[in-house]
């Protein structure tokens, strides 16, 4: 399916956005999503699920002083 992340369009088979985090080599632990404009809890990555067209935003949480 197609989903829209960081504002470029991708193919992905992942289900949800855990799934898509692994599939993009990402660890769920270190990330921030939002989905459709909805920040999603870290706890509940494996519940959320994606279908096409969605929109996502992903930060990856860095940490340094």
């Amino acid at each position: 399916m197609r989903v829209i992340i960081n504002g470029e369009a991708r193919e992905t088979a992942a289900r949800t956005v855990r799934e898509l985090l692994v599939e993009l080599g990402l660890n769920p632990a270190g990330m921030v999503v939002e989905h459709n404009y909805e920040i999603v809890p870290a706890s509940a990555y494996s519940q959320t699920s994606l279908v096409e067209g969605d929109v996502l935003e992903l930060v990856r949480l860095v940490g340094g002083g």
